[in-house]
């Protein structure tokens, strides 16, 4: 593709992202050049390069736009302004826009005095409110000034950075050097990641779904964060485990693993293809000891099993903000009324999901998110509903070092070099015998 080309794909991507507003933009992606099958691996990532930096400057190039007199910036005039700050010359950004077949069409006289406004300028501006230099919704700015305080700045640059690759090994098939040794030989470098013993680390987007080592079930993708929160758990063996909101099993297949294919896990979930998604997942990496679960309204399958479970995992539906190195356009879409519902909803799963751990069993309630209100809070929530449950620390041996025995954690891209995630070990008492 001509660099015109390129840069009219980008705009028709963010046209179409802009067309579905509540749908993530790497599922508009997706569909997307699944529709262009002729757009080449190289152009691709030039095309998604442009429309996750645009993401990434949202509310700053919007900011710049309007001061330049643009009413309502459009997806043409956020692609032009974000490589002009990208450091392109204006007038090779304009030459960009022409009437070609495989072009955007060129700019109009409006849309060339604002480009011309932008000159000489840097994309950061003293005069901009904080909220559109962290690239925030306002309503959201000081949740997360409570949540990091005077890190906050630095914590949301970490998170506006691009996000590693991050492989978990699955150790039932191979070890992780066999796995780093066999993807080396597809011509894909990784490293070891330094929490998870399970993972390995690859920079940039990545071929990795098809490597034989992919498609033989021998790794799966999945960030060191979430591979931490499947630690957490200490599965073992002989346990009957809950994975209450298993989704597309990326924990489920974890658990399976540090339980050797053994004992049981049960997979519950309220989408049916989410759930329908992990069955070949589960094939592919050779696990047996999974029974799946779809929860609906009036389902006695949890009543059934009521104090059953020696563990059980709450991945709770949230925010996402501790995804958004990955889902830059996560944090416009949300809004207040969002976050409220999300917290409303994971204390009922909390409270449900509780009554599935026996005596003496163990808890673990975790998010991606990055907001106290869905971590440290709803916890403490939960403990004065429920006095029978109690912090307890963590006993998995697969934890790192620095994370050992914790009874909570929250992890980041600033200081952990992971996505987001918070993760809270809690147990059950135990019954007391009357005589």
């Amino acid at each position: 593709m001509t660099p015109s080309a390129r840069l009219a794909a980008s705009i028709d991507l963010l046209t179409a992202m802009e067309a579905a507003p509540r749908k993530p933009a790497d599922a508009v992606a997706n569909s997307f050049f699944r529709e262009r099958r002729y757009i080449g691996g190289g152009d691709r990532r030039a095309v998604s390069g442009l429309v996750w930096d645009v993401m990434r400057e949202w509310r700053r190039l919007s900011w710049h736009l309007e001061q330049s007199g643009a009413e309502t910036p459009t997806p043409r005039t956020l692609a032009a302004a974000c490589l002009a700050f990208k450091g392109t010359p204006i007038r090779d950004v304009a030459s960009l826009f022409s009437d070609g077949r495989f072009a955007a069409g060129a700019l109009t006289f409006k849309e060339k005095n604002v480009l011309s406004a932008l000159a000489e300028k840097s994309l950061d501006d003293a005069r901009m409110p904080r909220a559109v230099k962290l690239e925030l919704p306002d309503w959201l700015l000081p949740k997360l000034e409570e949540t990091f305080g005077d890190t906050l700045e630095e914590e949301l640059a970490a998170l506006s950075e691009p996000a590693t690759l991050d492989l978990r090994v699955n150790i039932l098939r191979n070890s992780r050097q066999e796995a780093q040794k066999a993807l080396a030989r597809e011509g894909l470098h990784a490293t070891l990641t330094p929490l998870s013993p399970w993972g390995l680390r690859l920079n940039g987007r990545q071929p990795v779904t098809s490597t034989t080592l992919f498609k033989d079930g021998r790794v799966e993708i999945q960030d060191e964060g979430s591979q931490l929160v499947a630690a957490i758990l200490g599965a073992a063996p002989q346990m009957r485990i809950l994975d209450y909101c298993a989704g597309a099993g990326g924990k489920t297949l974890a658990l399976a693993m540090m339980m050797e294919n053994k004992g049981h896990i049960a997979a519950c979930d309220v989408a049916e293809k989410r759930l329908d998604g992990a069955v070949r997942r589960l094939r592919r990496a050779g696990v047996h000891n999974v029974e799946q679960h779809l929860l609906q309204a009036g389902d006695k399958w949890a009543k059934r099993r009521s104090a059953s479970f020696d563990r059980v995992l709450v991945d709770a539906p949230c925010s996402g903000t501790g995804t958004w190195r990955r889902n830059p356009d996560a944090r416009l879409r949300m809004t207040e009324q969002d976050l409220e519902e999300l917290l409303t909803k994971q204390a009922e799963i909390l409270d449900k999901a509780s009554t599935l751990v026996k005596p003496g069993g163990r808890l673990v309630y975790a998010t991606c998110s990055v907001l106290r209100a869905e971590n440290a809070d709803q916890v403490e929530a939960f403990l004065r509903r429920k006095p029978d449950f109690k912090l307890v620390a963590s006993d998995s041996s697969a934890l790192p070092e620095k994370l050992k025995e914790t009874s909570m954690f929250s992890l980041s891209p600033r200081q952990n070099g992971t996505d987001g995630f918070f993760a809270a070990v809690l147990t059950r008492a135990e019954e007391k015998n009357c005589f």
